[in-house]
């Protein structure tokens, strides 16, 4: 049986002890396969495969989950990236369509245990949440989502009714794979990195597939446009990217530089590689490595 693989984001990337603790915890009995980590968004985002399993995994992220709430105290939080949870999303992820019902399953499986186990405010989202995303919960931020609970707009899918603001709602979701990419801009108006986040998102009316706010890095004070590629099939990231560069060229900015956000799913690479060699497609069993993989157990 495949593995499931699950890419918590947790709302903490300055603290080196308790980015490290909530790791540990994550990794009882799933494998961590990446943790990347932003002091700007002050956010952590951790790569988990289920290898001894589903309910391993499961329990895995309930630990990881428990040691963000109990470390992370969300009313001294400031980070560029919107969030609503100490454990802010947490989503079950197929390496392969076939599995997305055991996704879906363990899904639901653990929101149900950290509503009643952890004791804290559940929202579903993605294939078990009728297709809402995560911006649809952070509109506003976390004040706005819990005025929205009291006046019974939203009710939390499991779990207590009440947001207690130091730890704030766990968002658990089953989704595709998905890319996240940030690409910094030479400029230090937050404007034009938003007007280039809106032309690019489907949103806004760009392309298909495609998330992307625009944020101002206290840091160096430069701009970044912050891109989800939601959907790999309906959107390529060269040519999200090649799009940022366009748009921000436009308004007499450029690229200073980018950076991945967790792992990539090979068939995105292979598709970048694809354009420039004139191939009309590049398939995984022309790259060796990925060839011999085929024939691991």
């Amino acid at each position: 049986m495949r593995p499931l693989e699950s890419v918590p984001n947790v709302s903490e990337g300055r603290d080196d002890a308790v980015i490290a603790a909530v790791g540990d915890a994550f990794a009882l009995g799933a494998r961590l396969l990446d943790v990347h980590t932003d002091a700007d968004h002050n956010r952590s985002v951790y790569t988990l495969i289920g290898s001894e399993g589903d309910d391993a995994l499961v329990e895995s992220l309930l630990a990881g989950i428990a040691v963000a709430c109990e470390s992370i105290d969300l009313r001294r939080h400031h980070g560029v990236h919107p969030r609503v949870g100490a454990a802010d999303v947490v989503p079950l992820v197929p390496l392969r369509a076939e599995d997305m019902d055991r996704a879906r399953a363990m899904a639901l499986l653990l929101a149900a245990r950290v509503g009643e186990d952890l004791g804290l405010p559940v929202f579903l989202y993605g294939e078990v949440g009728v297709d809402r995303r995560p911006a649809y919960f952070r509109r506003g931020g976390l004040e706005e989502l819990a005025r929205r609970v009291e006046t019974g707009e939203l009710v939390p899918d499991f779990g207590p009714r009440e947001i207690d603001q130091r730890v704030g709602v766990v968002l658990v979701g089953a989704r595709t794979p998905l890319v996240a990419f940030n690409v910094v801009l030479t400029s230090e108006d937050v404007e034009i990195a938003r007007e280039v986040a809106a032309s690019v998102r489907e949103s806004g009316g760009g392309i298909a597939g495609v998330q992307a706010i625009g944020l101002r890095l206290a840091s160096t004070g430069r701009v970044q446009v912050s891109v989800n590629l939601i959907d790999v099939e309906r959107a390529s990231l060269h040519e999200v990217v090649d799009r940022i560069a366009r748009e921000a060229e436009a308004r007499s900015v450029m690229v200073e530089g980018s950076e991945l956000v967790g792992l990539l799913p090979a068939r995105v690479a292979l598709d970048a590689a694809a354009g420039p060699l004139w191939l009309p497609q590049l398939d995984p069993s022309q790259v060796l490595e990925l060839r011999l993989l085929e024939d691991l157990p």
